[in-house]
């Protein structure tokens, strides 16, 4: 039987950088996938392998099952219901297993990928021969939550696979999660994620998990539910930028200039507060929507002008933002920045024609353009072809 997982990615709707100093940050989950199918397969003792394809890459790993188990048998696997921290002399078996692979060194950022892969499989599957299929939506390493959205379906396949996930087998299609099953889900990810990160906040994986939306401050993550449509253009610069230099940055800038920086960050953390209680507002009529995304695109253009504040924009998320503002439209960047992707907002009567102008504009200066919902599910899991 195949069983097939997706998890969403992410974006912050506003609070980057400034979180890391005490203030409201809101994130949300985006309708841009990443899915994980598994086919577990008989044992032969003629060839029992555990393979990994990343379709999108063109890549494909694959182990002998008794090779995994020499190694690892020993750490008493699997305990599917009891997420566990891979602990340094596992992450040293893991590494051997991944380096024999010899991944192209223009694809070497894959190996803590792989890594992570190989501990939730052997954790939660123990060692069982199995195909793992993965492709995405999502663009990697450009502040969408790639890492995490690909932890959270590894778990959920693996979690379902492993009988931990309770769903009725018969039903068709995508199924989501129940809640219980999903606070074990969002524990296996985030063990995922630290080994891609190190450090992980942890908010990536439980937006992708749960899906909707994440209000979060000083640490405490509140899930809160949009009440109104929203739909977002994404461009993705292309750019590639250093997130601990970002977020070093920022903080030598608050050392210099502390009194004004706190000011900074006092009106990000209201920027926050006020986008988080326009988005649970009930909107019963169109006129109430749109005044509702013209609070947003005011509330977008006021953290984008106190991030450019911070040092963290770039000449390509300026780009955006001056192309945007011709049709009238808010832009900010979403992430570290520094690059990255920048989110525009686009209202409910907006027109197609404006829509197709905007990106054949972005797309002309070499940026890639996706429209992606906001705030919907999270984590879900099917049997057999996906709907």
């Amino acid at each position: 039987m195949e069983v097939k997982a997706r998890a969403p990615g992410k974006i912050i709707l506003s609070g980057e950088h400034a979180v890391v100093h005490g203030s409201t940050a809101v994130a949300a989950s985006i309708d841009l996938y990443t899915y994980v199918s598994i086919q577990v397969h008989p044992s032969t003792e003629n060839d029992d392998r555990l393979t990994l394809q990343l379709k999108d890459m063109a890549l494909a790993f694959s182990w002998p099952i008794g090779r995994i188990k020499e190694p690892l048998s020993s750490l008493g696997g699997p305990f599917p219901s009891t997420p566990t921290s891979c602990s340094t002399a596992s992450m040293k078996l893991i590494l051997a297993l991944v380096e024999e692979q010899n991944i192209p060194e223009a694809k070497i950022s894959l190996a803590s990928g792989v890594t992570a892969f190989l501990w939730l499989y052997t954790s939660i599957l123990g060692f069982k021969p199995a195909t793992v299929v993965v492709t995405s939506e999502l663009p990697l390493g450009s502040g969408l939550g790639s890492s995490a959205a690909l932890c959270v379906a590894f778990s959920a396949a693996l979690l379902a696979c492993s009988d931990s996930v309770n769903v009725d087998m018969k039903q068709q299609g995508w199924l989501i999660v129940g809640e219980s099953e999903l606070e074990l889900l969002n524990k296996w990810a985030f063990e995922g994620e630290k080994l891609i990160h190190g450090k992980p906040s942890g908010i990536d994986n439980t937006v992708s998990t749960y899906g909707n939306m994440i209000k979060f401050r000083s640490g405490n993550l509140t899930r809160i539910k949009s009440s109104m449509p929203l739909k977002m253009l994404i461009t993705n610069t292309k750019v590639g930028r250093n997130t601990k230099a970002l977020v070093a940055g920022v903080s030598e800038r608050t050392l210099r200039h502390p009194d004004a920086m706190n000011s900074v960050f006092n009106a990000v953390d209201s920027i926050g507060k006020e986008l988080a209680n326009v988005i649970q507002t009930p909107a019963p009529d169109d006129l109430s929507l749109n005044a509702k995304e013209e609070k947003l695109e005011e509330l977008m253009e006021m953290n984008q002008g106190l991030l450019q504040c911070m040092g963290v924009s770039h000449a390509s998320i300026e780009t955006v933002l001056r192309t945007t503002l011709k049709y009238k439209l808010a832009s900010k960047l979403t992430g570290a920045g520094g690059g990255g992707c920048v989110l525009t907002l686009l209202p409910t009567l907006l027109s197609g024609t404006i829509v197709d102008k905007v990106i054949s504009e972005l797309e002309s200066c070499g940026f890639q353009c996706l429209i992606a919902g906001i705030g919907g599910n999270g984590a879900e899991i099917c049997f057999g072809a996906s709907s």
